[in-house]
């Protein structure tokens, strides 16, 4: 495909979309509908729905028994890692392998023209960004994620959080289940606010931002306090009344879903004429900007409510740049 029909480079060869970001319509006001139905779909299709099956089906594949459940022994814990392990190496390496590793589309569609492997720094682990990533994700994110997993199963399995039925209470679980995606974006939001504070974005944060140029493996690329953090987005489900496999779909929304916001490209290409959105962008403009974007997709719209949403446009570069010089300013004054 012709990158250039949906964007432009500028002297150094990184492309960026002609279209600026828009917020979630759901916030627009006045109130659109039709901008509404025609957004439902994008909300759906495919990531949320690829996550609720992968959850419904680790449920009904992985998780034992609840009378199992209920008492921590590991074998059954052993067993989630080893799959959660799995199963993050094979989605990974599935959008690192075609894009970074063959390199099928070249840098077409790619935000950042340069490649990892071609810029070795000392930040990283043996040199290298991948590698460094995927040992970071493997390694740490895992475990912990599992980690949380596995005392989310037997909390509600042994009463201590109100497990729901489906059957029972149909209406307010796919309410819950339509909430997974703002959970996240809102816990996000919230725990990136608190890690971009000084002393916890040297320590902790700054082991995420060593991937400037982000790609797959960098998604879950953290210091272990970070994960611990991200993953904690499952104890929203101990104070909303929910299920396990609602639980499962929050972790894997989170496990999985930070690929896609890290890939680096605007538009993955499956045939010469045809490619679907990544909707990458606004994250890659926190990596690239550091100070903006901290929300997840903008489904919750708190960068626009504080003056730290950045669009992709000349106009948000500036007004980035007003709101640094002004914060300069004061801290002098």
């Amino acid at each position: 495909m012709d990158d250039l029909k949906f964007g432009s480079r500028d002297k150094r060869g990184d492309w960026a979309p002609d279209k600026a970001l828009e917020p979630a319509p759901i916030w627009l006001f006045p109130p659109q509908p039709r901008k509404i139905l025609a957004w439902i779909p994008a909300f759906f299709f495919p990531y949320n729905v690829l996550f609720m099956i992968s959850a419904v089906v680790y449920w009904h594949l992985v998780v034992p028994e609840p009378e199992v459940l209920q008492s921590f022994a590991w074998g059954w814990a052993l067993k989630m890692l080893a799959i959660n392990a799995a199963l993050t190496i094979l989605w990974y390496q599935a959008w690192e392998w075609p894009l970074y590793v063959k390199r099928r589309q070249e840098t077409r569609f790619k935000y950042n023209h340069r490649f990892p492997a071609s810029q070795p720094s000392d930040v990283f682990w043996f040199r290298g960004q991948t590698l460094d990533n995927a040992l970071r994700s493997v390694f740490f994110g895992v475990p912990i994620w599992t980690g949380l997993q596995v005392l989310m199963l037997w909390a509600f399995a042994n009463g201590h959080v109100q497990w729901l039925a489906f059957a029972e209470n149909p209406f307010w679980l796919a309410f819950v289940v339509l909430l997974v995606p703002i959970i996240h974006d809102l816990h996000f939001y919230l725990i990136h606010r608190l890690i971009h504070v000084p002393v916890l974005y040297k320590w902790v944060h700054s082991v995420h931002h060593n991937s400037v140029n982000p790609s797959p493996w960098s998604s879950l690329s953290m210091h272990p306090v970070e994960h611990l953090l991200y993953f904690s987005t499952v104890f929203w489900h101990f104070i909303i009344p929910s299920n396990p496999i609602i639980a499962l779909y929050q972790l894997h929304f989170a496990g999985f879903g930070a690929v896609p916001g890290h890939v680096g490209f605007d538009k993955v290409e499956v045939s010469e004429d045809r490619a679907f959105d990544t909707h990458a962008y606004m994250h890659y403009l926190h990596h690239k900007y550091f100070e903006v974007n901290y929300g997840g997709d903008g489904l919750v719209p708190f960068d626009r409510v504080f003056g730290t949403y950045h669009d992709g446009t000349r106009e948000a570069d500036e007004q980035m740049k007003a709101r640094l010089r002004a914060r300069k300013a004061r801290a002098k004054a």
